[in-house]
């Protein structure tokens, strides 16, 4: 319970140390938010009608009497009216979300189960092709930009090979109700592929090297020269000491799969949270870019405390050494 409460009290305050920066920083930004608003027709606006939409948006108060308005709605649970959608924030990231759930879903899963193989497999034969092959493979992603594999894999399995389709969440044309879940997954596959494919190289060189500590240790030496060798060795003297660091880092990876999946929604025009963080970004909507900064905060606060608390019931150790 004390550490549900520290967790609430340091989430509480992390959501205004960002949400007063952010705002600030969007203040400061040199992109006209009626301009934005307006689009192209801007010629034909009046000044009167710019002062109109300013005055409905309250753009002509300061800054500060600004941010103190939008912090007393927010408190009572309303974030805003999205100038680019004209509808409720709280509706927009819901919409959003639950299109780009799935696909961070997939691709955490995916990267997390791949790289952990991974680096048990590199880590047990360590110093073979196969370890050389691991250590290769995530040295090259580590240092490729995930928009550059997405343009790659777009080229390979949608242009080339035209197995797969180029881009958006639903084939063009069709009802959304009329849209079967098939032709869904088959949209997701790429995206959930760059997503997976650029996830997999922290936690498959971490995991490499927790294991090699390991199989360094006296207990792992005497269980090998007791005739433990393979899946059975690893089984009982390796997976909880390299389970839990890879649980931590895994969880603790909610910020990069986030930032991924911004990049990836804009290479395939998914129409998910992340493009429409890059929306709100370049019109000056500053309703829903500060609600999507705060959601993603929370996203990633709560992995950060989710990979905290399952370090503790895996591990009884931790209970034992905080109640000491």
């Amino acid at each position: 319970m004390e550490i549900l409460v520290r967790k609430g009290i340091g989430l509480i305050l992390l959501l205004f140390a960002v949400s007063a920066i952010s705002f600030m920083l969007v203040h400061l930004s040199p992109i006209d938010p009626i301009q934005a608003y307006v689009g192209a027709d801007m010629i034909r606006v009046s000044v009167e009608q710019r002062e109109a939409i300013m005055q409905y948006w309250g753009l002509n108060d300061p800054p500060f009497l600004r941010y103190w308005s939008w912090l007393s709605a927010l408190v009572s649970g309303d974030l805003g009216t999205s100038m680019i959608y004209r509808r409720p924030v709280l509706e927009v990231i819901g919409e959003r979300f639950a299109a780009s759930l799935f696909l961070m879903g997939a691709a955490w899963v995916l990267s997390g189960l791949i790289g952990f193989i991974s680096g048990v497999f590199a880590a047990m034969n360590r110093n073979t092709w196969i370890d050389k092959l691991v250590r290769w493979y995530c040295y090259t992603l580590s240092s490729t930009p995930t928009f550059w594999i997405g343009l790659l894999f777009m080229l390979v399995f949608a242009v080339w090979l035209g197995i797969l389709p180029v881009g958006l969440a639903t084939p063009a044309g069709i009802a959304s109700d009329q849209v079967q879940w098939m032709d869904r997954v088959r949209h997701m596959l790429l995206p959930v592929l760059t997503l997976s494919v650029t996830g997999i190289a922290a936690i498959a060189l971490h995991t490499r090297e927790k294991l090699i500590e390991v199989m360094d240790k006296d207990y792992w030496l005497f269980a090998r020269a007791r005739g433990e060798r393979g899946f059975t060795i690893f089984w009982r003297h390796g997976l909880r000491n390299v389970a839990l660091p890879a649980i931590t880092l895994q969880f603790a990876s909610f910020s990069e799969l986030f930032g991924g999946v911004v990049l990836a929604e804009q290479v395939f025009s998914y129409p998910g949270l992340g493009q429409a963080a890059v929306e709100a970004g370049l019109r000056g909507d500053i309703p829903l870019l500060l609600g999507i900064v705060l959601f993603s905060a929370v996203f990633v606060y709560t992995g950060n405390a989710m990979a905290e608390l399952s370090y503790r019931l895996i591990d009884p150790r931790m209970k034992k050494g905080r109640r000491s």
